[in-house]
């Protein structure tokens, strides 16, 4: 979950109960101090929620063998894609934690954004935008993704020794690795790893992996700033 969501969230419970700012407390959790009462129940609240899409989401889990069936799996995460607003993003995060290979509850996917294929990996925090299709991937924590996104996967199509195509259903697993901490603008295109805390610019078509701690951008993406430089 992103930073302002995070904010958002325990603004929503906070200010109800107190009617005061939380912005304070949130700094105090954030700098190790103690954690008021209004920040635990807002952990309770969460968790509440999302045990609650769990149990919503367990039977369509169930139904597709835990994300080994492909057609029904398929089928579910489509349909999961078009749930709107926050419900929707519950259900999907609860979805993919019991059918991805490895998935964190505490992530947020947008509407219209679905995970192609179960092999993938989701850490803590990770921020998805709408209208995402991503593929045999490992997305480090607090990794943030824009609208748009596409992380099809280091191989699609081969071709046979007539030329012809074959089935990408067929193809191996190739994941694609992202970083922690790392920003995909908008509707970039990423079919090579990206490096911890590196930022691909809008637009950008990675197809050569990307070192860490750097700003890539263009068509294909390439190096243009390390975080090193830009603090000069």
């Amino acid at each position: 979950m992103s930073w302002q969501a995070q904010k958002d969230l325990v603004r929503s419970v906070s200010l109800p109960l107190s009617g005061g700012s939380p912005s304070r407390d949130w700094i105090a959790v954030v700098r190790g101090g103690k954690r008021p009462h209004r920040w635990s129940l807002y952990v309770l609240l969460k968790r509440t929620t999302q045990g609650l899409a769990v149990v919503c989401a367990f039977p369509f889990a169930l139904l597709c063998c835990f994300g080994r069936n492909a057609f029904t799996y398929t089928l579910f995460a489509e349909m999961f894609a078009l749930a709107p607003g926050t419900p929707g993003s519950l259900w999907r995060a609860a979805f993919y934690k019991l059918t991805l290979h490895d998935c964190s509850i505490d992530i947020v996917v947008g509407f219209g954004s679905f995970f192609s294929r179960r092999q993938v990996s989701v850490g803590a925090n990770v921020s998805i935008g709408s209208y995402c299709i991503i593929g045999p991937a490992k997305i480090g924590a607090r990794t943030q993704i824009s609208s748009h996104v596409e992380i099809p996967g280091a191989r699609q199509h081969s071709r046979n020794e007539h030329g012809r195509l074959s089935d990408s259903s067929d193809a191996p697993n190739a994941f694609v690795t992202i970083g922690s901490d790392c920003w995909i603008g908008a509707s970039a295109i990423v079919m090579a790893d990206v490096g911890a805390q590196s930022t691909i610019g809008a637009g950008s078509v990675v197809v050569k992996d990307i070192p860490a701690r750097v700003v890539a951008v263009g068509s294909p993406a390439k190096p243009v700033q390390t975080r090193e430089s830009a603090k000069e």
